[in-house]
């Protein structure tokens, strides 16, 4: 089946091609890849006459899924836009006429400067990040700014407050007890994470150098509609499972961290945006690698950062202002969280999500079968459908379906109709 998209100023058609068909060579318009021998070969094809094949521009989304992909629910690493997949698919080989792959290339070089430079500056208008802000690009999964953020804002005396709502938030005030004196003000745990706490509730400590939230627990799916404001220090939120979900007022927060492999990009790429005047701060036993001063000196390129992972990410942030913006991609998001979660609750208890309404994430869904002993069958038959990856975290059970930006529409209405249907043959 043919992809069809158009541009301006070019058009490109993806076709496939049989199988016994051979590379072009690099400088031809028409360039076919293929990864391996169990990957169907592609060929992109440019119809227009005025663009070379190293002019790609920007593609409108993919509508309708390839019949040859799944659906694919994980919670990370996840599902990434069609085109945007297809995009990196057609520059791998040579990237727009450098004669290479972006994998090949210098991190100092002017080819990835220019990516580099590129995604940060699109990452700034799509989430409007003020000039006092720094975005980094860095490596270690957001698990390693669990250290990171205490070592540079924090003394070993220091308290901090922690606002745990799921398994993710609790790792964080985990991983800070060893470098400062974190403190939890309010836990979930024992509701078994299904709400977030009124904010007017929560008893602050008057001298908290920050106060830490994750925006949305990827677990359990509970999500912050709004944020607390610290009484004194700064707001910081893992917002890995919701980063570039929604619009956020980056100004209200002193961090912001989210590992890429949700809603961005690639396992691999960590980003942080951090306010320019709370760097340089980093204690003494700071690992030099985790010191935001010295990557914001050096533009994220102090070492080679994960390269082709940020040159993913900066196609993902061109689509997503190509769709609008955050505000276009929310309503998308509602809108499919909102079919989801009313097939759950019109089931008449067949199917039940725990969490409180006002608090349900826009990403990531989680569900139980009123008999349980249907879960295993309900995952089984699910991926004949080619919906995949629908089992919950093992450490709650159930089912999850992630349905992150790149999870089209298309995608939800087959799971709730295969969902009405399972019921329909085993109520």
């Amino acid at each position: 089946m043919a992809a069809t998209a158009s541009t301006t100023p070019s058009s490109f058609i993806f076709r496939k091609t049989p199988k016994n068909q051979s590379f072009l060579k690099p400088e031809s318009i028409s360039v076919a890849l293929t990864a391996n021998r169990l990957a169907k070969p592609i060929s992109l094809s440019c119809s227009a006459t005025a663009a070379s094949a190293t002019q790609i521009q920007d593609r409108p989304p993919i509508q309708n899924q390839s019949q040859d992909r799944v659906f694919n629910f994980a919670a990370g690493p996840a599902t990434l836009p069609e085109n945007v997949l297809l995009k990196a698919q057609s520059e791998l080989y040579n990237w727009r006429g450098s004669g290479m792959s972006v994998m090949e290339m210098s991190h100092r070089g002017k080819e990835f400067t220019s990516i580099i430079q590129k995604a940060e500056a699109d990452l700034r208008a799509l989430l409007k990040i003020p000039e006092d802000y720094a975005v980094l690009f860095l490596q270690g999964g957001a698990t390693s700014q669990f250290a990171a953020i205490p070592l540079n804002l924090c003394q070993a005396d220091d308290t901090v407050d922690c606002l745990v709502t799921g398994s993710w938030g609790d790792k964080a005030f985990k991983e800070a007890q060893k470098y400062c004196k974190p403190k939890v003000i309010w836990s979930g745990k024992s509701e078994k994470y299904v709400r977030i706490p009124a904010f007017d509730g929560l008893e602050q400590s008057p001298d908290a150098k920050y106060l830490h939230i994750c925006a949305n627990e990827t677990i359990h799916g509970v999500e912050f509609k709004d944020y607390p404001v610290p009484k004194n220090g700064l707001l910081i939120a893992d917002m890995s499972s919701n980063f570039c979900s929604k619009p956020v007022d980056v100004s209200k927060f002193g961090l912001i961290y989210a590992g890429a492999q949700k809603n961005v990009g690639p396992s691999g790429v960590t980003i942080v945006i951090v306010r320019k005047d709370v760097i340089g701060n980093a204690r003494d036993i700071t690992p030099v690698m985790f010191d935001y001063k010295i990557h914001a000196e050096n533009n994220s390129l102090y070492n080679t950062p994960p390269c082709y992972g940020i040159y993913v990410c900066g196609l993902v942030f061109e689509d997503l202002l190509a769709q609008g913006g955050l505000e276009e991609v929310e309503k998308r998001n509602k809108k499919k969280a909102e079919l989801l979660y009313n097939a759950i609750d019109e089931s008449k208890g067949f199917y039940r999500c725990p969490v409180e309404k006002s608090v349900r994430s826009l990403m990531n869904v989680p569900f139980t079968l009123e008999k349980s002993e249907l879960e295993a069958e309900f995952i089984k038959e699910a991926a004949k459908e080619k919906m995949v990856q629908l089992k919950g975290h093992r450490s709650v059970g159930g089912m999850r379906a992630s349905i992150y930006n790149a999870m089209p529409l298309a995608g939800v209405e087959k799971l709730v109709a295969f969902m009405k249907d399972f019921q329909a043959r085993h109520a």
